[in-house]
């Protein structure tokens, strides 16, 4: 029995290093990852994200933040095939997120909105009509599961951003939306949220915030 005890322990015991082992990595790559502007050192990071998920498969987490980076990775990218084909990596790495979790999330909602806003940006004229509507609904899906992740209300600030003013867009139009968000992101920071529960967009938020707060001739 003593024996039995014990074994269990010890597979416990290696269970619990595995798990700070793939959060301690986790977390390290994901924050050089989203606080580096440079796009061959976001490619860098997103790449050792990928090995991540290849060494630990059966966490979520690790196919969430590498699609997340995958997402990222369009907005710079010129080339519109490449953008495609890294929105395709995401969307496949966000299904293996969620049949590990074997239903969606507010998180895998909001990136899923993500993921749809970032198709539609490759070509907006021709996807509006079909990826609008499906941003529109995974935000709302998220929003019924927490009303309060700030994530939600960045995306949307993001979208009316880039929106021009003629068709319901502008700084004045996405400034609501991103200070919804800075107060969450806030009480988030408080709550003291680690790499197991997504956290980013606050930086992003803070930067769009300020360039809502200028004017310019165009916005």
């Amino acid at each position: 029995m003593k024996k039995i005890i014990l074994m269990s322990a010890i597979a416990l015991t290696s269970i619990g290093a595995r798990a700070q082992d793939l959060n301690t990595v986790l977390e390290k790559t994901f924050t050089s990852f989203d606080t580096t502007w440079d796009q061959a050192k976001q490619v860098e990071f997103s790449n050792k994200l990928s090995l991540i998920a290849k060494r630990w498969d059966t966490s979520w987490l690790t196919h969430y933040y590498l699609a997340f980076s995958r997402v990222v990775l369009t907005y710079q990218e010129k080339d519109p095939n490449k953008k495609d084909s890294y929105l395709d990596e995401a969307e496949k790495e966000l299904q293996d997120a969620v049949s590990i979790l074997k239903k969606d999330n507010d998180e895998t909602y909001v990136l899923a909105a993500q993921i749809a806003n970032a198709r539609m940006g490759v070509d907006p004229m021709q996807r509006y009509q079909k990826y609008g509507p499906i941003f529109k609904e995974d935000l709302e899906n998220a929003q019924e599961i927490n009303p309060d992740n700030p994530r939600m209300y960045y995306l949307q600030g993001v979208a009316k951003f880039f929106t021009p003013k003629a068709y319901g867009g502008g700084k004045k139009t996405a400034l609501p939306y991103f200070e919804k968000a800075e107060g969450l992101f806030t009480k988030e920071a408080a709550a003291g949220k680690d790499i197991t529960m997504p956290h980013w967009g606050k930086n992003k938020n803070e930067y769009f915030l300020n360039q809502c707060k200028t004017e310019d001739k165009d916005n």
